[in-house]
């Protein structure tokens, strides 16, 4: 018999940047594990096809055409989500950016200002409004809690040249997760954050086809490979569970060993 807290049968669970990468990682888990699935991504077209691979799980499953470095749209598709859904419980803030530069010096105002206008603003408006949901949901005398997820990286505790722009914004997810999970744990919403190291990603391409990087930096990574989206699935289901129900305000590395060694 399968450890029934990780049954996410009738949760609702939403996932941003969800038609690619770990945000599908996080999804298809999350679908296979009995949740319903809500996905929002600025590719309508990578949307329909992630949903439709996603409902082949046998669940219930909607995209979402999202920026969410627009504060109106994310305001709306939130109270759109939890009207089509009846409620959201789990909100995986994962959309992101990867922009760098030559140098520290070299990087532009513009690639600063976008790179917070996605890593940081976004996941701000994301969570904010799914805390709006829950809280609403808590004082309407719901105690199901819920919980709330912010992908950090692990830039945000560790030096990445030519990526100060990005270094900052996973740095200022880790603090606002921190701070949601103090001031939401009166009302059962659980914060916590996910912090992944070098992953086989869209955003990592170059480096993936980069052979100076494969030789001096994946052997530096104890379980000597690349991550892979589907190694966060598990994650995802244990935060969206009611295993972790006691399990808030924690940073969570998944990087094969990397910041360790």
């Amino acid at each position: 018999m399968a450890y029934i807290p990780f049954d996410l049968t009738g949760k609702v669970a939403l996932v941003t940047g969800g038609n690619r990468g770990i945000g599908y990682g996080m999804a298809e888990a999350l679908a296979q594990s009995g949740a319903s699935v809500a996905i929002w991504g600025r590719d309508a077209k990578r949307n329909t096809e992630a949903a439709e691979e996603l409902a082949a799980h046998g669940r219930t499953v909607k995209a979402y055409t999202v920026d969410v470095a627009d504060e109106k749209a994310v305001a709306d598709a939130m109270k759109q989500t939890a009207a089509d859904f009846g409620r959201i419980d789990t909100v995986i803030a994962n959309a992101g950016v990867g922009y760098g530069s030559p140098s520290f010096v070299d990087m532009t105002t513009e690639t600063y200002r976008k790179t917070l206008a996605v890593n940081l603003d976004g996941v701000f408006f994301t969570l904010r409004e799914a805390c709006r949901h829950m809280v609403e949901r808590a004082r309407a005398g719901d105690k199901s809690g819920g919980s709330l997820v912010g992908i950090a990286s692990l830039a945000a505790i560790e030096g990445a040249a030519r990526n100060e722009a990005y270094a900052a914004t996973k740095g200022a997810v880790i603090s606002m997760i921190k701070s949601i999970a103090v001031e939401h744990a009166r009302f059962g919403v659980r914060a916590n954050a996910i912090l992944p190291g070098w992953i086989a990603t869209d955003m990592t391409s170059a480096a993936q086809n980069n052979a100076t990087f494969a030789e001096k930096v994946i052997p530096r990574v104890p379980l000597r490979r690349w991550g892979e989206p589907k190694d966060f699935g598990g994650l995802a289901v244990y935060l969206a569970s009611d295993a972790s129900s006691f399990h808030t305000g924690d940073l969570l590395i998944i990087d094969g060993g990397y910041s360790i060694f």
